[in-house]
């Protein structure tokens, strides 16, 4: 059976001298690991299209419960990552993230136009990179069922509430703490929660057109980043990377 699919390449694995081992994220089957005969063999034209990172078009062949690559043909390569290491970090970070968010035969055409859309700005550069990271963050968990209440306090009720609970993902004034939490919480400014509600619940063709000032987008940043990573209860080896690159 065939089975034509665009998807984005989350992984590239080495699978024997020859051939290599691929998860893909596609709109209508979710995640897929796939066989790319012959993509270690130095002039395989799958190269481009089976690279990390890739947007491509894929003819695959089924046999025995395992999907083969008989064609593939490149629709985006996002070629300004590969010429820039900090940005090309931050999208396999993106990547990873997104293969632990999805799930075999589950289809998420969310969670794949969310990773095109920020690659893509990542790529332009018209948006900080410390933005795009909080967005994808932020966005991806939502998608994933992990929207944070944030209309207010949960002791108080009060809408301008200035912590955020990372493990309870919620809303509490300094002064006002839930009985039944002891996890961190950080310190918001009514600029950073009002960044938050909107990548929450704004439209997705929107979802980057914001602004904050650079120590409000790190801070957001900060909590963002707590808050996808406490929720999977696991870290990223491409965030870290990244992260060493910032230094």
């Amino acid at each position: 059976m065939y089975l034509q699919v665009q998807a984005l390449v989350l992984r590239v694995t080495d699978y024997n001298e020859r051939d290599a081992l691929l998860t893909l994220l596609t709109r209508r089957h979710g995640k897929l690991t796939v066989k790319a005969r012959g993509l270690r063999r130095k002039n395989s034209p799958l190269i481009a299209p089976c690279q990390l990172l890739a947007f491509s078009e894929f003819t695959l062949f089924e046999y025995r419960g395992m999907y083969t690559i008989n064609e593939a043909t490149s629709i985006e390569l996002f070629r300004g990552l590969q010429r820039d290491l900090t940005k090309l970090s931050l999208g396999s970070y993106f990547a990873q993230a997104a293969e632990v968010l999805s799930q075999e035969d589950m289809p998420n055409p969310e969670l794949l136009s969310l990773l095109l859309n920020s690659l893509h700005v990542l790529c332009t550069g018209t948006v900080p990179e410390a933005q795009v990271k909080a967005v994808f963050e932020l966005r991806s968990a939502c998608i994933a069922g992990y929207t944070p209440d944030l209309s207010g306090c949960c002791q108080c009720g009060r809408e301008e509430a200035d912590r955020f609970d990372i493990l309870a993902g919620r809303l509490e004034c300094a002064d006002h703490r839930s009985p039944d939490s002891d996890g961190i919480r950080m310190p918001l400014t009514a600029g950073i929660l009002a960044a938050m509600r909107y990548i929450c619940f704004c439209d997705p063709k929107r979802l980057f057109s914001f602004t904050l000032g650079d120590d409000s987008l790190n801070a957001l940043v900060g909590i963002t980043e707590s808050y996808l990573t406490t929720q999977l209860e696991r870290g990223f080896s491409a965030l870290d990377f990244y992260k060493s690159l910032l230094i």
